[in-house]
């Protein structure tokens, strides 16, 4: 190959690979000066009356309205249980029968230390009695003359000596007494009986085990629940308490029962807050609730998993929009070109954070925000309570247009022919 040839190939590879480069240089141009000027797609919808309900979610147990959890007050051996888990009972129905000889021999003493007691007392009674007596005639005695008067005084002694001596044994009676009807009522406390009557919800000891009786240390032994009236317990976060009222509705699924929407009605609210991991980032305040179930299920079951809707507030004729349609600006966020921040700062009105909620408006082809003032919010809408006007075209989609790109006066595309993007959980693909 002769050097002339090979230059001129090369010459040639070299105009390409420059050709190329040149190509590329002026696509990317092209691009990036499209993506500038590029011009949103967005989603529109008019503004109507709807209607909004407000819920409050929580979670947390299935228990009985009523139910006892049976403890023994004295301890024992566990000599009779005969009932079982599930077993209907009457009201005193014998539920627990505990070992008796040491609470049985334990009255046996007291009533022979009542009788001591007793016979003490009357003897000292006589004794008394006798000194008694004795003090009135002796001064009877000394004022006539006939008895000296250390005489008298040492009859005067001993009788307040035996007044002294009958208080205390007195009091040694009433002490033996009093031993004696405890004696009696912890042996009443070794036979245990319903005191409602319910279903044996729980059974957490067998016989010939061990009851502790204590007043300081639970130890239940069964529990009595009256399963026909049933409530679910459940946490609601402090945020949303001043919402919840008594005889709120609400709707409960529990875990066990798929499928299955129970009716219920708020019947209680806790006035102390429950913290839980204080001092940690999942510290978290919540207070709990109680709802009624109306018309339970013969499947429900204490302790099954629940969570609760709870119906705070409706609105039937409401002027809504979209929940995403509401989104958050600085005021400088929202300063059009050629605008002074004063003039902006008199269309809007930042809350205490620096943002303002608005509602971007499709208006000749531009969106435009408007500061709205928004009310009870739904699953899907929120209520907006002024800054808008029924027909208003606002802007539903995309979120992410809504919540970061849409500029306030920024034209748009609007294609309605595709459904709003819905916010995606943050983390999530796509």
């Amino acid at each position: 190959m002769s050097k002339k040839f090979a230059w001129a190939r090369k010459r040639r590879t070299l105009l390409i690979i420059g050709g190329i480069v040149l190509l590329a240089a002026v696509v990317t141009g092209m691009a990036l000066k499209g993506k500038g000027g590029k011009v949103p797609v967005v989603q529109t919808a008019k503004v109507a009356r709807q209607k909004i309900v407000q819920r409050v979610s929580a979670t947390g147990k299935i228990q009985p309205k009523t139910q006892v959890e049976i403890s023994a007050d004295v301890s024992g051996k566990i000599e009779k249980l005969p009932i079982v888990e599930g077993q209907w009972v009457n009201k005193g129905t014998l539920l627990v029968s505990l070992a008796r000889e040491r609470y049985l021999a334990a009255v046996e003493s007291a009533v022979a230390a009542v009788s001591a007691a007793e016979a003490n007392a009357s003897l000292v009674a006589e004794n008394k009695t006798r000194a008694e007596n004795e003090y009135k005639r002796s001064k009877q005695m000394v004022a006539t003359g006939l008895e000296s008067q250390s005489s008298f005084e040492a009859k005067q002694a001993e009788y307040q000596v035996e007044v002294a001596r009958y208080k205390s044994t007195m009091d040694q009676v009433a002490q033996s007494r009093a031993a004696l009807k405890q004696a009696r009522d912890d042996l009443s406390k070794t036979t245990i009986y319903a005191p409602m009557s319910g279903t044996i919800s729980a059974l957490n000891k067998e016989a010939g085990e061990i009851a502790l009786g204590s007043q300081f240390q639970k130890d239940v032994i069964l529990t009595v629940a009256d399963l026909s009236a049933m409530e679910a317990q459940v946490n609601v976060d402090e945020n949303d308490i001043m919402s919840i009222a008594l005889g709120q509705e609400a709707d409960i699924d529990v875990d066990a029962l798929p499928g299955q929407s129970l009716k219920g009605v708020v019947s209680e609210i806790g006035s102390s807050a429950l913290s839980q991991g204080a001092g940690t980032t999942e510290q978290k305040t919540e207070f709990e609730i109680k709802i009624t179930i109306l018309n339970p299920p013969k499947t429900l079951r204490p302790g099954m998993t629940a969570s609760a809707n709870i119906t705070t507030k409706v609105n039937d004729n409401a002027l809504s929009v979209p929940l995403q349609s509401v989104a958050a600006r600085s005021v400088d966020q929202l300063t059009m070109k050629g605008e002074k921040r004063q003039d902006v700062e008199g269309r809007y009105k930042a809350d205490k954070d620096g943002f303002v909620e608005v509602v971007f408006c499709v208006e000749k082809g531009k969106a435009v925000a408007k500061q709205v003032k928004t009310g009870i919010q739904g699953e899907d809408l929120i209520e907006v309570i002024d800054g808008l006007k029924e027909g208003d075209e606002i802007v539903t989609g995309s979120y992410r247009a809504i919540s970061k790109d849409l500029d306030n006066g920024a034209m748009v595309n609007v294609d309605n022919t595709k459904k709003p993007e819905r916010e995606r959980p943050e983390g999530s693909q796509g």
